[in-house]
């Protein structure tokens, strides 16, 4: 444990911005994780809302910084592509 003040406080705001950025994590996967079943479950109608919802949540982490721009717009893509592809 950090025995200066400033290191006290930047430990204690390492954990908190850690247990946000996990939350965040956790529900951005789960997002594309609804898309993927309703994609194997051959529902085009499900997985296109499920992508919708799916992209907002993906954009609000990654305007977060959670998860880098270029990874969070490949994710969206990939996604839109097997939808497309369903058909």
């Amino acid at each position: 444990m950090a025995n200066i003040k400033s290191a006290r406080k930047r430990a204690r705001q390492a954990i908190q911005r850690r247990s946000r950025n996990v939350s965040l994590q956790t529900r951005a996967r789960g997002a594309v994780r609804d898309v993927k079943k309703a994609i194997a479950a051959g529902d085009r109608k499900a997985a296109a809302a499920a992508l919708v919802r799916s992209q907002a949540v993906i954009d609000r982490v990654a305007a977060k910084g959670v998860l880098h721009r270029n990874a969070a717009a490949r994710q969206k893509s990939r996604l839109a592509q097997a939808i497309k592809a369903m058909a």
